[in-house]
């Protein structure tokens, strides 16, 4: 199957401005094709270093995607660029300016001078209309790969991607495999224990499995290559099956779940309501809970949270058969390595549960990994007393 990179250009990406999204829809699209993306790059507007990474990318890669630099300004230099790095003069396509002023008709506006340089094309390229912008797209050969610029405009860019560059693929490289994905979520544990759990399954090739660490979480992602949508599911759900029963209730879920979004569905299907005391750094749990739709009346103390006087409060305030659970978090400081102490506790009409945690990583990162260790424990616990009253 062929390999493909993606280069995304603008000076405004490098510099934080935009987000590139383009660069993630381009990779998923493709890889549900069959097609391997091994890098994808970010450069500014400058000719000679993009006509140097096509270049570049040609010397490995079948396939060469960029978005972006398709503009009318002088800061939009992807043609030149491309015709740099063919070898080959731009030259000014009649037939281009005619679809440009087309365009700028049915939309009731002349086009300025400027857009002139949008009916540039290398030598040899081959335009791609573009009905739903002012920048039409090409591409072309770069030794013996193809190369697709399309503009950096989202909507445009996926316009174009799936009604004239998904055919150009197919007809080009007899695409007949897919690739599939799925990733399986698992807090509470580290990633050392989950690749003692695992590590067979991470050197198989197909599906391969590999992990990614987040602060509190553990991503498990399954990769299947095969010659059908259901074939590549089938082999994803075998994978899966094992990494499920060895890691068990770790996972709290796949794909687009998050914790918040599980615990929140636990509470809301037991039809149970949630008042959260927690220090004011931990105001992410709280914020978190709310989108998800768990809604929390929220208690933040101006100082530190006295634990103990929250969990007695908390439970003297829930009357007998209570349809509210309560949860208090706080931090303390360990002495002499000043490391942060977790403390959680759930408290219902029946019982309180109670679990802490060291944390020993960088400081920035704590908010988040209490966030997701209070969500995962919380999560735990409301399936524990869910079990119980049943």
């Amino acid at each position: 199957m062929p390999v493909a990179e993606i280069i995304a250009i603008g000076t405004e990406l490098l510099l934080g401005e935009i987000q590139d999204t383009n660069t993630k829809h381009l990779a998923r699209t493709l890889r549900d094709k069959g097609i391997d993306i091994f890098r994808a790059t970010l450069v500014g507007d400058n000719s000679a270093r993009i006509a140097n990474l096509i270049r570049e990318a040609a010397s490995r890669s079948d396939i060469i995607l960029t978005t972006g630099g398709l503009g009318p300004t002088v800061d939009d230099p992807t043609r030149e660029a491309a015709a740099l790095a063919m070898g080959v003069p731009a030259e000014f396509n009649p037939d281009l300016w005619q679809q440009v002023e087309a365009r700028f008709q049915r939309m009731g506006r002349l086009p300025t001078e400027n857009n002139r340089r949008q009916a540039f094309l290398p030598h040899g390229a081959l335009a791609i209309e573009n009905p739903v912008g002012t920048a039409p797209a090409f591409y072309g050969t770069v030794g013996q790969a193809l190369l697709i610029c399309l503009p950096g405009v989202p909507r445009e860019m996926e316009f174009l991607l799936e009604n004239a560059v998904l055919p150009l693929l197919e007809e080009r490289f007899n695409l007949n495999e897919t690739i599939r994905a799925l990733v399986l979520h698992c807090a509470g544990v580290g990633e050392s224990q989950v690749d003692e759990w695992i590590g067979d399954l991470e050197a198989s090739h197909n599906p391969t499995v590999g992990l990614l660490a987040h602060p509190g979480i553990v991503d498990i992602r399954i990769t299947a290559k095969a010659t059908s949508l259901a074939e590549a599911d089938q082999m994803i759900a075998a994978t899966a099956e094992k990494i499920r029963e060895r890691v068990g209730n770790a996972i709290f879920g796949q794909d687009a779940d998050t914790l918040e979004s599980v615990t929140a569905a636990l509470l809301q299907a037991h039809h149970l309501s949630l008042n959260l005391a927690a220090e004011d750094q931990l105001r992410p749990l709280a914020e978190r809970l709310s989108k998800a739709g768990a809604s929390p009346l929220v208690i933040f103390p101006t100082g530190p949270l006295d634990f103990d006087s929250c969990v007695a409060s908390m439970r003297q305030g829930l009357p007998n058969n209570s349809n509210a659970v309560g949860l208090c978090v706080a931090t303390t400081q360990l002495a002499p390595e000043k490391r942060n102490l977790l403390k959680m506790a759930m408290i219902t009409h029946r019982a309180v549960y109670t679990d802490s945690r060291q944390y020993a990583g960088p400081e920035g990162n704590y908010p988040v990994w209490a966030a997701n260790f209070t969500l995962n424990f919380l999560r735990l616990k409301l399936q524990k007393y869910i079990l119980d009253k049943e």
